[in-house]
């Protein structure tokens, strides 16, 4: 297959490389020993080492053992960023378990589905989130609950016989049990996401998908290859000539992260890259333009990343331009595309930084592709960059597996060690994406003469709300079981601020002119939004007479996305 991104390759990285067959937890083994005494976390003024989380992770993954949870049980966790949630996930490394994330604003039907369609044995949860965890327990295969609050000292309110996670981490000696793991067959995660057909569904990454991926990120943004010594994963410098290219070497940066952990991007890119990398956190959870530049100043930070709608707020922050942000060497971007007016204003505002957009999704661990991540590399305004270390990029019409000429649109198909094993418990919709390693991702893109990717549409029906991915979907069903509708479309239209916002298009079953329009439409909007996190909750309802459909009976949602867009 031709690679013409070659032409382009970051100066000193090789273009292949072997990747070490580990658990997820060789990650945190490995920048324990090495960095054994230096600050891998940072919450609320506190401070935790990489040989602290090491040793209350074993301890957790010794009291989930002793628990009754054995290799291959799902563990989920419920709960937001927190230092325990980092604890917690690798300790289910650990043990041998597998990590199902689940976003703590989950409402109880979402929440139920995602852990009975899992099937997890166990859930960690937070004080803040438990509420709705112990209405859809009965519901569940769940026989272990560990509980935690904000200050890890958990209130008498809760049932007996949930564990408290402070407890567990006194009572518990750091051994890990012994568990042979294979890492290109045993699962790490069960990440969900969102899908065309309704509900979310399960996506299957291994270790070995897992490992090979935090890898990419890492060697592809420091200039360092992976090593393994003591069954600990290690990164080195990759050549002499790599030294200088990249902006923050190995165990001297210091990240800001508001991404979520519950998140693939959080989970590999914002926890484990930044782990290997001897990287310190410090830990924010929520986004305050204000709040986050006092961090970037106050600890020195040299690494921030995070979504079109963040970078857009922090731009225009009021006190943006009486800071002193020159500690900052780069600046990343995912999940939608950033303006051409954002970009060249975050180039004035971090004139130190590297500024790259880069692309991927749940279903390939977490990315593919990145601008390169090194001082000369040739990083182009619109591109999500070239496909990383071990990954080809094609990009295909409907009806052919058969790659299309440079400049040519068409969905794009992805391959590397790093693409899912599939839909937990659903052959059928995995041979519909999945088809000789190579995976539909449903977006349209394009690839330029240097193998740079451009994504210009998606094929399916999807939206981004802050950087979330949004399917209409399952905002129809649940329109379609409410009293007053007969039918219905949601359509995402452009908004400054979020990207995008849904909007739905409903048929009454009764006649308009009998109802109050404005109450009912109020109505149909706080009955669906009640039962969706807040991310996907309808922001207009618009009530038709009549929806344009296809000579085939499809609904023509362009024409719906239109009407929207011209009364807004």
């Amino acid at each position: 297959m031709n690679k013409p991104w070659y032409s382009h390759w970051p100066k000193g990285l090789p273009k292949s490389m072997d990747f070490p067959e580990l658990p997820v937890h060789s990650i945190l083994k490995g920048s324990a020993e090495r960095f054994s005494e230096q600050i891998a976390l940072t919450y609320k003024e506190r401070d935790w080492t990489f040989a602290e989380i090491y040793e209350q992770s074993l301890r957790f993954a010794n009291a989930l053992h002793v628990s009754g949870i054995r290799k291959g049980d799902v563990v989920s966790i419920h709960m937001p960023n927190c230092p325990q949630y980092m604890i917690a996930y690798y300790g289910i490394m650990m043990n041998g378990a597998i990590f199902s994330p689940a976003n703590p604003m989950l409402t109880e039907r979402e929440l139920s589905h995602q852990l009975k369609d899992c099937e997890a044995r166990a859930v960690v949860t937070h004080e803040t989130a438990a509420h709705t965890l112990r209405n859809v327990l009965p519901e569940t295969m769940i026989d272990v609950v560990v509980l935690t609050s904000e200050k890890n000292v958990e209130t008498d309110e809760w049932p007996d016989d949930w564990y408290r996670f402070s407890a567990l981490l006194a009572n518990y000696e750091p051994e890990s049990p012994e568990v042979g793991i294979d890492p290109k067959q045993d699962l790490a995660h069960i990440a969900y996401t969102g899908g065309t057909t309704g509900r979310s569904k399960g996506v299957m990454i291994t270790h070995y998908n897992a490992v090979c991926n935090i890898i990419q990120s890492s060697c592809w943004s420091s200039g360092f290859l992976p090593d393994v010594v003591d069954d600990g994963l290690i990164v080195n410098p990759a050549s002499e000539m790599s030294k200088g290219e990249f902006p923050v070497p190995v165990g001297t940066g210091t990240v800001l992260n508001i991404s979520p952990w519950y998140h693939a991007m959080g989970t590999l890119g914002y926890m484990n890259n930044l782990i290997l990398q001897g990287t310190r956190i410090v830990l924010h959870t929520r986004f305050q333009p204000e709040d986050y530049l006092d961090a970037i100043e106050q600890y020195g930070v040299t690494t921030i990343g995070g979504s079109a709608p963040m970078f857009s707020a922090l731009v225009n922050a009021e006190s943006i331009n009486d800071r002193d942000l020159t500690s900052v060497r780069q600046v990343r971007s995912g999940a939608a595309p950033i303006s051409t007016k954002v970009l060249q204003r975050l180039h004035e505002l971090f004139p130190n930084a590297i500024i790259s957009e880069g692309y991927g999704l749940t279903e390939a661990s977490m990315m593919h592709t990145s601008n390169p991540g090194n001082k000369s590399g040739l990083r182009k305004l619109g591109s999500v960059g070239m496909p990383v270390f071990a990954t080809d990029i094609k990009i295909v019409a409907d009806d052919s597996d058969d790659p299309l000429p440079i400049g040519y649109s068409g969905e794009v198909c992805a391959k590397g060690p790093q693409i899912m094993k599939g839909y937990y418990k659903k052959p059928e919709e995995t041979k519909d994406v999945l088809k000789d390693g190579w995976l539909r991702t449903g977006d349209i893109g394009q690839l330029d003469e240097d193998g740079y990717l451009y994504i210009v549409d998606r094929k399916k029906d999807m939206l981004i709300h802050k950087g979330y991915n949004v399917y209409p979907r399952e905002l129809e069903e649940l329109l379609m079981q409410h009293s007053l509708v007969a039918n219905a479309a949601v359509v995402g239209i452009p908004h400054e601020e979020s990207v995008e916002i849904p909007i739905a298009f409903v048929i009454l079953k009764s006649k308009p002119d009998s109802l109050d329009i404005s109450s009912t439409k109020e109505q149909i909007m706080a009955d669906i939004n009640k039962q969706v996190v807040p991310y996907k909750k309808i922001r207009d309802v618009y009530i038709e007479k009549e929806l344009p459909i296809t000579g085939a009976g499809k609904i023509l949602k362009r024409a719906l996305k239109e009407k929207a867009q011209s009364h807004r």
